[in-house]
């Protein structure tokens, strides 16, 4: 097994160990959050915050766990994990000396690149399927139970969002040889993205509004995908790869 294939390997399962840590302790405080959530409110700001924490009052387990799971659990740590899985992709290589020697393997630099893309992409996207598969048994230990089914489409759709992520930062590795500045530069715009979803004048230009409670209540409630947000999510990720081909073929050790 190569290094980055160990990269990913090991990133992988890391990000999936945190994850899944968060899950359980955000499952195990169900009980307690649902007597108690009328006195956390009052610690709440005005706003998108206070919103979201309403909706998942009113919409229960299922919004609580849409809530604890995808958007603040995968939204945060699969951001990081997407923004590390990326960075060193072809920048690492660059940034080591070790670019040459890897363009000299016996295959097309197409096939080099893709191979890297889909390694990382696993490790992205994986861990979210795994986690996601152990929220109904987790639930039962609480007396409670959600479907399955609606689960594992919120999970499609908030690997979709992370894979649009995960391609943005990989073209930059393509583009660059200093994977320093590629994972400071993802993260302060993934931090400003998060704080703009909790400001009201500007909540609906993050695009972590593509992944809220209201679309994984939306799935949840028709038992489908919403194509309006996954087929651009899917084109973005597909033009990004394609233009990451183009820029790597042009590069040079």
């Amino acid at each position: 097994m190569g290094r980055e294939n160990r990269f990913y390997l090991w990133g992988g399962l890391a990000y999936f160990v945190v994850l899944e840590a968060l899950l359980v302790g955000a499952i195990l405080f169900w009980p307690d959050f649902e007597d108690n959530a009328e006195a956390l409110r009052d610690f709440l700001p005005a706003g998108p915050l206070m919103q979201s924490f309403d909706q998942i009052v009113a919409g229960g387990v299922a919004a609580y766990v849409h809530g604890q799971h995808f958007f603040k659990g995968c939204n945060t740590v699969g951001t990081l994990a997407a923004v590390i899985l990326a960075m060193n992709a072809v920048a690492g290589e660059a940034n080591r000396g070790t670019l040459e020697i890897w363009l000299a393997r016996p295959v097309t630099r197409r096939r080099l690149l893709l191979e890297r893309w889909l390694g990382g992409a696993a490790a992205v996207t994986l861990p979210v399927f795994a986690t996601t598969l152990t929220i109904p048994w987790l639930l039962s230990r609480v007396d409670t139970e959600m479907a399955l089914g609606p689960l594992m489409l919120g999970a499609v759709h908030q690997s979709l969002l992370l894979l649009a992520i995960y391609s943005a930062t990989f073209l930059w590795s393509c583009l660059t040889s200093r994977p320093v500045f590629i994972v400071f530069g993802m993260l302060l715009f993934t931090v400003l993205q998060f704080a703009m979803y909790l400001i009201q004048v500007v909540t609906h230009w993050s695009i972590f509004r593509l992944a809220d409670i209201d679309v994984y209540a939306r799935i949840g409630a028709t038992h489908a995908l919403d194509w309006r947000i996954c087929a651009p999510l899917v084109l973005v990720s597909a033009i990004l790869v394609a233009i990451s081909l183009v820029v790597f073929a042009r590069r040079t050790p």
